[in-house]
């Protein structure tokens, strides 16, 4: 175990993060030098700087890209973990297949919707038919959002999978549950009532810069069908926060 352990470095953990933490400034330190990244054991061996600007350069190119590795490197361990679970769910994709994928989820929506619908006709719940009616829409567009998160990711590179795959994925995830909400009393206060306080700290906080909070305020209103339009927004860039930080896993530890 510990021959094994040697071999790949050492240290465990902190052998694993030292090694992330050179590749990740050695790519930063490649945009402006030649030769930084991995060329300990080249032949050409590593670039240095020679003349006093090249190094007075060299070494504050260094700093920044220091500094940049403290807020970048958590954001690495997101992406791992990211990939982790992008992959698994990649792998399923793959034994399936699109259309087994859109199947799978067509099935599971169906039936949910098929169980709403039941529990309409109880005497013991009182449940709307439009009710019924908007969980069915949530489960086509949680579908469709599906189909097309397995579509992009197969047959697009990784800028179609970052820019479409993941956002689409979001949608299939969020949308549904928030469109069941607007329809169900019960599932207010689990659903809506926190996307509310999410909105305010969204306006109170990143979207104060430049006014664009104000207005906001003014032109809109959070209620009814906001909610959907408002997580079906947040999707796509949370989906490109996803896949940014995946890209940056796979810089850092190249998936086989």
């Amino acid at each position: 175990m510990s021959t094994r352990t040697r071999s790949r470095g050492g240290g465990g953990i902190v052998g694993a993060v030292k090694t992330d933490l050179q590749r990740l400034h050695g790519a930063w330190m490649e945009i402006v030098f030649p030769r930084q990244r991995g060329r300990g054991h080249s032949v050409m061996g590593k670039w240095e700087p020679e003349t006093l600007p090249q190094k007075i350069g060299y070494h504050g190119w260094s700093v920044l890209g220091t500094i940049g590795l403290l807020l970048l490197y958590p954001l690495t361990v997101v992406g791992l973990a990211t990939r982790y679970y992008a992959a698994k769910l990649d792998s399923t994709r793959t034994r399936l297949g699109i259309v087994g994928v859109t199947a799978l989820a067509l099935v599971g929506w169906g039936l949910l919707t098929l169980a709403w619908g039941a529990m309409s006709y109880m005497e013991q719940v009182d449940i709307p038919l439009n009710s019924v009616l908007a969980v069915a829409a949530a489960s086509g567009v949680a579908t469709v959002a599906t189909a097309l998160a397995a579509a992009c990711a197969k047959f697009g590179g990784r800028v179609t999978t970052v820019v479409l795959a993941y956002p689409f994925a979001m949608t299939a995830l969020f949308l549904p549950p928030v469109v069941a909400a607007l329809v169900t009393p019960a599932l207010e206060p689990h659903v809506l009532e926190p996307s509310y306080a999410f909105a305010a700290w969204l306006l109170e906080n990143p979207l104060s810069i430049g006014g664009i909070n104000e207005y906001l305020w003014a032109n809109y209103s959070l209620e009814g069908a906001a909610y959907a339009g408002m997580w079906f927004g947040l999707s796509f860039p949370l989906g490109w926060f996803f896949g940014i930080v995946v890209a940056l896993a796979n810089l850092v530890r190249p998936s086989n």
